[in-house]
């Protein structure tokens, strides 16, 4: 039965919005706590991926830092579901809990972000006025 208190690093790596590659890094660096199973692979606690995307703790990535730093307080982390390029402009539409959030980006923006389907990115939502309606 799997363990349900560890991740595989393909598995924390996409909840983390890096790759797998960056996650070994982390891991070798001491950046990202992770356990040896008795064949010598690497698993990632739960905790870790909550720490790391809260921003909490003294040995986090960058990445996590600069999240944690901004002050807005609606950052909406998702999954990137469609890209939409045309011109110097793109749309790209994130799935967060079901819902989905389209926004309008430079295609540099897309290019330096990394950006592409399943990637994982958050939406910081800073507005002067929120419209609401009952459900």
């Amino acid at each position: 039965m799997r363990d349900m208190i560890h991740l595989r690093p393909a598995e924390a790596a996409r909840l983390l919005g890096v790759s797998t590659p960056t996650l070994k890094q982390w891991i070798y660096r001491g950046k990202i706590r992770s356990v040896r199973t008795p064949g010598g692979h690497h698993r990632i606690p739960r905790r870790e991926i909550a720490r790391l995307s809260i921003g909490a703790g003294s040995a986090e990535p960058r990445e996590a830092v600069e999240i944690a730093a901004i002050s807005g307080r609606n950052k909406l982390l998702g999954t990137v579901t469609n890209i939409q390029v045309s011109g110097l402009l793109a749309e790209v539409t994130l799935d967060i809990g079901g819902q989905e959030l389209t926004s309008l980006i430079t295609r540099g923006a897309v290019r330096s972000l990394g950006l592409r389907r399943g990637s994982r990115a958050y939406a910081l939502v800073k507005a002067t006025e929120v419209m609401m309606i009952r459900a």
